[in-house]
């Protein structure tokens, strides 16, 4: 079997890479930028004003004059206006153009004003821009601003309408397929009958697909029948660019998906990986180039290899700059008994210094979908047999 680097490895080096499309910036949040986005001119592109008050040269207090005519009002948006002496100010309000001959704001707080003066309060220190957000401060005209590969979340999407950037090339969203098989699967709502279970792995792959993002999702459902199968997920194959299954890929006499698969002619990458839970999972590429992830049908192990596998490979065939797990430390010791690597599910915490743990949320086997309620993620566990150390620092995935 492969490890769980290897699967890694391979789905990256077989998965396609999703096409570009340009969109209208305000349908960009959560879309991978496929292009470089430069500063369109200098940020800030004058000197600022970083507060409302009155507009100075910083020479006249320091020279002792605390009295100060107000000669006019410089609101955001206008021109900049002119000082016409050092004996003069000009109110200003924050966002405004710092008016010419001027190199510092007092606080409105600590001027009073009467009959067209001024007056700086006593404690009022001024110093050469102060209060004032300097031009080119931010970033200067031509220099990157979001490389290619981010992926757009608020910060991003304003920055690049900072840019005046009115369309962005982003990747394509991947229409999705997620396909439940099996004749015991009732939906939630319908009568249940005692020998049957709810359809449940796909309404969790649908939520964990959507809050990443995802929008192009669709599901179906089959039961364990190989030509129906055959037929829908031809159909599926044809009309999506990534399948994601949930059930038929163990050694049963009714897991049909890999034969079924094969006889559609999908390229078989690999089947079976040396970890727990999710040891049956498959992956393979159609004849019409979509990627296919049939994963194993127990809810545990769907819903850790959707996380660990699905979800980051959808974001790098989408072109998105791959990041380093996050890394946190076990609260207590935990026992791996088997030579698989393994998945623990995990709550996390942080103690009174501020420091975050990962607290073992273990199941009750691979079908014990209960227990992952309150749950963040899972860590990722080298082979046993063995005792990790309370502090033993591990990746975690969350869901």
């Amino acid at each position: 079997m492969l490890t769980i680097a290897q699967a890694e490895r391979l789905i990256g080096e077989h998965l396609p890479c999703l096409p570009i499309e340009s969109l209208p910036l305000a349908q960009c949040s959560g879309a991978v930028l496929r292009e470089n986005i430069y500063c369109e001119r200098d940020q800030p592109p004058f000197d600022r004003v970083a507060m409302d008050g009155m507009a100075l040269d910083s020479a006249a207090p320091r020279g002792g004059v605390r009295r100060l005519r107000v000669q006019a009002l410089q609101a955001a948006g206008e021109p900049p206006l002119s000082l016409a002496s050092r004996a003069s100010c000009i109110e200003v309000m924050t966002g405004a153009v710092l008016p010419a001959g001027c190199d510092a704001v007092v606080p409105i707080e600590q001027v009073s004003v009467a009959d067209g003066e001024a007056q700086l309060a006593a404690g009022a220190l001024v110093e050469p821009w102060q209060h004032v957000h300097r031009c080119g401060s931010d970033s200067r005209q031509g220099s990157l601003l979001l490389a290619a590969g981010t992926r757009l979340a608020a910060p991003e999407v304003a920055i690049a309408a900072s840019a005046g950037m009115a369309r962005v090339r982003v990747s394509h969203q991947p229409a999705l397929a997620v396909i439940s098989t099996g004749n015991e699967l009732v939906e939630p709502g319908e009568p249940v009958l005692p020998h049957q279970i709810r359809r449940s792995n796909v309404y969790g792959i649908l939520a964990a697909l959507r809050g990443h993002g995802f929008q192009r999702v669709a599901d179906d459902h089959v039961r364990d029948e190989a030509e129906t199968l055959k037929s829908r997920l031809r159909f599926h194959l044809d009309t999506h660019d990534v399948l994601i299954l949930s059930g038929g890929v163990s050694a049963g006499r009714f897991d049909l998906v890999p034969r079924v698969l094969a006889e559609l002619g999908a390229r078989r990458i690999f089947h079976r990986v040396a970890q727990r839970p999710g040891k049956p999972l498959w992956f393979g590429i159609a004849p019409t180039g979509a990627a296919i992830f049939a994963l194993p049908g127990n809810p545990v192990s769907t819903l850790v290899c959707l996380a660990r596998y699905v979800i980051p490979a959808l974001f790098a065939a989408m072109g998105q700059t791959p990041a380093q797990p996050e890394r946190i430390a076990l609260r207590k010791s935990f026992d791996v008994a088997t030579e698989l690597g393994s998945f623990l599910p995990v709550r996390t915490e942080v103690d009174e210094a501020g420091r975050a743990w990962a607290v073992p949320r273990p199941t009750n086997g691979s079908g014990d979908f209960v227990a992952l309620g309150g749950t963040e993620g899972f860590l990722e566990l080298p082979p046993g047999p063995g005792t990790l150390p309370q502090g033993f620092v591990a990746p975690l995935y969350r869901w």
